[in-house]
């Protein structure tokens, strides 16, 4: 699978990455067998970037992960996590996570303090068995600014000059604070969830110019909205953003999904092309649980995308009209 580089950095993705927050059991149980099976398929299918964090099933998710990847050549593949999140004893445990199908034997403190960076890093490494990361990223610091800013990058920002770590960056739901970490922080990479998508392109208002202008790059996640860009016909009760999506916004993707088909192309793939569209994109990172789910995802990826699918869609309105034109295959060549 093609690679590219995070920008000024030593550190190389693939262009297709596994998100590994879904077999930390997100909202349900992933037996482990399947968690292995579905990496065992990514590393089959030339998939060598995978991402995970401390908050995916309070650990789990790092767990699984280093143990799947045990005895595979270290140089040949990049792991990112990340620091917020610190995981400490839970005084009052209630049996089960929120969002997570494990027990709640542990709990979140947010902390972005030096000390808290590289105590998250250091139990992160002991999790995952893992010598080093490649990858760093804040995780969701949206009411955190001043701390993220003034001492977790910072903090980063050291082991990145000793060569502890690769590359660092924040990884949020939100484009607007993303801009200012790229403009104004030490920040080589941000994680950019649902906000460069076919169905919401505002990041072209703030962090992806801010990318392109400063010569950084980003990591494009959700592409499927929730899962409303997951399937060929979109339909009424599927998610859009973690919640129920509205009629019109069903109506939107399978009028986007109309225009696909006549191109020879289905919703799903171009919702994982898209995002390459714009220059600073360097991997879509995509949630999966099974190897049946990497299988068809990789497949999917690997899809020629034709260029007059993207002028059709601005021309009807359904994209904005400042999306990049862009001609290629479904993802970009190695640079």
């Amino acid at each position: 699978m093609r690679l590219r580089k995070i920008q000024h950095t030593p550190v190389a993705v693939t262009a297709l990455g596994f998100g590994a927050s879904v077999i930390g059991n997100l909202y349900r149980v992933t037996p482990s067998t399947d968690a292995t099976a579905a990496i065992d398929a990514a590393w089959d299918a030339g998939i060598r970037y995978f991402d995970t964090a401390p908050h995916y099933g309070l650990g789990l998710s790092e767990r699984r992960l280093g143990a799947a990847l045990q005895g595979r050549p270290r140089e040949e593949y990049v792991v990112s996590s990340k620091v917020g999140r610190l995981l400490v004893p839970n005084e009052q445990p209630s049996g089960t996570d929120t969002d997570f199908a494990v027990a709640d034997d542990l709990r979140r403190q947010w902390d972005f303090s030096r000390d808290g960076v590289l105590r998250s890093i250091e139990q992160t490494l002991e999790r995952t068995g893992l010598d080093r990361l490649d990858v760093v990223y804040l995780h969701d610091p949206d009411d955190h600014w001043q701390q993220a800013a003034e001492e977790a990058m910072p903090a980063l920002a050291d082991l990145r000059d000793q060569g502890v770590i690769g590359a660092i960056g924040a990884g949020m739901n939100q484009s607007t604070m993303l801009a200012r970490f790229l403009r104004e922080t030490a920040a080589d990479v941000v994680m950019l969830a649902g906000r460069y998508s076919l169905l919401d392109q505002s990041a072209l208002d703030d962090v992806l110019p801010a990318a392109a202008e400063l010569g950084k790059s980003v990591v494009a996640v959700g592409v499927f909205n929730s899962g409303l860009l997951s399937r060929d016909r979109p339909a009424v009760g599927m998610k859009y953003d973690y919640q129920d999506a509205s009629v019109d916004l069903v109506d939107r993707a399978r009028a986007i999904a109309a225009v696909c088909e006549q191109h020879g192309i289905t919703l799903p793939a171009a919702a994982i092309a898209f995002p390459f569209t714009h220059p600073a994109v360097v991997n879509v990172t995509l949630g999966m649980r099974t190897a049946k789910q990497v299988e068809r995802n990789a497949e999917l990826a690997g899809r020629p995308v034709p260029a007059v699918l993207w002028e059709h869609l601005r021309s009807d309105g359904l994209i904005r009209a400042d999306v990049p034109p862009w001609a290629g295959d479904a993802v970009p060549k190695q640079n």
